[in-house]
């Protein structure tokens, strides 16, 4: 089993600090909608075409998108970014329930014949009520989880080349078709942690998606995932979502990740955790009760911080070190089963770089990876007698300062 290698695309901009990173809301923190920022990126097509063109350099073989009112429709972004690139793959999220089944299926297999073969999917079945009615959803948690199953049936179904049936509690389809299946069918990404996800999960996605919780806990929802898998005759494959902080050296790392919170004040981090805290997501529930809202003791495993999870939702923990030190995690994970890494890092692009110039090439040596990408720095002529793409040399920035 090797290991997938991926990077995320913030289509709800970025920049060089934990709040404010979005370009459009503060995400429930309270800060001036007038007084400019610095280092705030917002997610025009320039930027976020440069993390691309970074991340197929690097050997990412893809880029998650998020999806929600606060970022960008992740199927238009995506298609266009497709254009600009030529081997990257699409992590797309969206939100069952909110468009036809038989329309998104018919949609997937557009995609894959516009980029020959470059999706996949992400299915967010949401953990928010306030943000599922902002589209008009109004199913409360588990019904929606329950739509989620019918939902990836009837796509399953429809892609199977003939005239499908559904008669369901949310879905009623007759003569369900995809004139053209996709091709390669797309994989199906899913996550969710409460007990109405499991058996979603089980039945009908290829790989189950975590976040960065620490290994005794990941390995528990790996067992639990796969034994529901089992019980029903299939297996599940699985992965990852985390940020990643590497560098040179793990004081520097550590540095870094400690300038991320220069800013928070503890009135922006209470206003953050109670605005978390609302979440119905049992998955995000767990990423709270990490840290509890305290900078006391961040590093929650050797390399692991949370430190992001106090103002922002979703993937909150990081891993922390040298590139030694992130290669040795990533390996501690994958032996337990986590196949795919969905990775993430602050400025998106500078961190790609750091990523792909330290850490990869350290996977690469373990034969860790299934395909090894090419020295970035290929061909670049040698600086004071030291090959410019040596271990330990600084990353090439595309953009923007440290």
């Amino acid at each position: 089993m090797s290991i997938h290698l991926h990077w995320f695309l913030p289509t709800g901009g970025d920049g060089r600090t934990l709040v404010d990173r979005h370009a459009y809301t503060d995400g429930g923190i309270k800060r001036s909608r007038i007084t400019p920022v610095s280092g705030i990126r917002a997610p025009d097509i320039d930027y976020l075409a440069q993390i691309a063109k970074a991340a197929e350099h690097l050997g990412f073989e893809a880029v998650l998108t998020p999806t929600g009112t606060w970022c960008e429709d992740s199927w238009l972004t995506t298609v266009a970014l497709a254009q600009q690139t030529e081997r990257l793959k699409f992590l797309v999220a969206f939100r069952p329930g909110l468009i036809s089944p038989v329309l998104a299926a018919q949609m997937a297999a557009t995609y894959q014949r516009v980029t020959r073969g470059r999706l996949l999917l992400n299915v967010v079945t949401g953990g928010d009520s306030t943000e599922q009615r902002r589209f008009g959803d109004h199913l409360d948690h588990d019904r929606r989880y329950a739509r989620t199953a019918e939902f990836l049936s009837v796509v399953r179904g429809v892609w199977g080349g003939r005239p499908y049936d559904f008669d369901g509690e949310h879905y009623q389809v007759e003569g369900g078709l995809t004139a053209l299946p996709p091709d390669p069918l797309p994989e199906i990404f899913f996550g969710g942690s409460s007990a109405a996800a499991g058996p979603v999960a089980a039945e009908h996605t290829d790989v189950y998606l975590t976040w960065g919780e620490p290994p005794a806990q990941v390995k528990e929802k790996i067992d639990w995932i796969r034994g529901l898998a089992e019980e029903r005759g299939r297996t599940v494959r699985f992965g990852i979502r985390m940020h990643t902080i590497s560098r040179d050296t793990a004081k520097d790392a550590w540095a870094t990740a400690n300038r991320l919170l220069d800013d928070l004040d503890p009135e922006t981090v209470a206003a953050a955790q109670r605005a978390l805290g609302k979440s119905e997501s049992v998955g995000q529930q767990r990423m709270l009760a990490l840290h509890g809202g305290s900078r006391d003791r961040l590093e929650i495993a050797p390399n692991l911080w949370a430190g992001v999870g106090l103002v922002r939702g979703g993937a909150g923990t990081a891993l922390v070190g040298s590139h030694a030190d992130v290669a040795d995690r990533i390996e501690e994970y994958h032996e337990l089963g986590i196949e795919h890494f969905v990775l993430s890092g602050y400025p998106h692009l500078e961190e790609a770089y750091w990523f792909g110039e330290g850490v990869t090439p350290q996977l690469a040596a373990r034969g860790l990876l299934a395909q090894v990408p090419a020295s970035p720095l290929l061909g670049v002529p040698a600086v004071n007698g030291r090959p410019a793409s040596a271990p330990g040399g600084a990353p090439l920035l595309l953009s923007g300062g440290r």
